[in-house]
């Protein structure tokens, strides 16, 4: 099985060439492909790949570990990219009548405990975020770096309830033009999205439900001083960056990133200027201060 995932993401990364610019894949030395750690009566699936500094990589709804294929053959060349299955998604099945996305936190922590780490950067993207932030509102001295990527991560008051109300009537995972620009990467993103099979009749995640109205208090998060970036896509039609913008500034200190021509899913749609305000962001917080 290892054989055949380092061809398919080798395959993946030639595919793009121009996001493995400053670097080729990471050696396979440093790579641990589909793995699994059994937490209780569930098992969670990861990959590991690179070395350095701990960055892990929360997907959204829309995704499964392999969404950040355009990341990691770039981030690994400085640090070290975790990246794994929600609960419920991808190889990562729950168990019958299993907790969902109540167990998201937890299981995080399962994992970096499994792995032996301390502390690490987290990186969530939509539904990562509730992952990502939740993580670090719960266990704040165990993160070094937060990266919240189209998403408020569980935080609401009225102010962002307001703006929320006010998105549009039809949402989608990318800007307008991008299905009709890039048709493969558009294919692409559907099957991996279609690789979670434990779904509702309706056709969602099964181990979402009462996501949106689960929620974050950013208050360890702030009073820890933890960097935390937004990167907000400029045409993000589900978490509106005006909202977005809105959770910015009641976390002092945090950064924000808009990106021109970019949905909700900057890290697919913008790869490139992804992975240099991540890497920048690393640099600038983690990097450069554990050098």
């Amino acid at each position: 099985m290892e054989t055949d995932r380092r061809d398919f993401l080798r395959c993946l990364a030639a595919a793009t060439g121009s996001v493995l610019a400053g670097g080729a894949a990471p050696a396979a030395a440093q790579s641990r492909y589909l793995s699994a750690v059994t937490l209780g009566d569930f098992d969670l699936y990861y990959e590991v790949h690179g070395a350095g500094r701990p960055v892990v990589f929360a997907h959204g709804a829309g995704g499964t570990h392999l969404s950040w294929w355009q990341q990691v053959p770039v981030l690994a060349e400085h640090v070290q990219c975790i990246t794994f299955d929600h609960r419920g998604f991808g190889y990562s099945r729950d168990v019958d009548g299993g907790p969902g996305r109540a167990a998201f936190v937890e299981d995080l922590r399962g994992l970096l405990d499994h792995l032996e780490i301390e502390k690490a950067s987290l990186v969530g993207q939509s539904m990562g975020g509730w992952t990502s932030l939740g993580f670090a509102s719960k266990y704040p001295e165990r993160v070094e770096a937060l990266v919240l990527c189209d998403t408020p991560g569980g935080y609401s008051d009225p102010e962002v309830a307001e703006l929320m109300a006010q998105r549009p009537a039809e949402v989608g995972a990318f800007a307008a033009s991008f299905a009709d620009r890039e048709p493969a990467l558009t294919f692409l993103y559907r099957e991996i999205q279609r690789s979670t099979l434990d779904r509702t009749p309706e056709g969602s995640p099964r181990s979402i439900g009462g996501l949106l109205e689960a929620t974050t208090d950013i208050g360890p998060v702030v009073e820890h001083g933890i960097p935390t970036l937004f990167i907000v896509g400029e045409e993000d039609s589900i978490f509106p960056p005006a909202a977005l913008r809105a959770v910015h500034r009641k976390m002092p200190g945090s950064e924000f990133a808009l990106v021109e021509g970019a949905g909700h899913s900057v890290y697919f749609e913008k790869p490139n200027v992804f992975n240099h305000l991540l890497l920048d962001f690393l640099r600038r917080h983690v990097l450069e201060a554990s050098g």
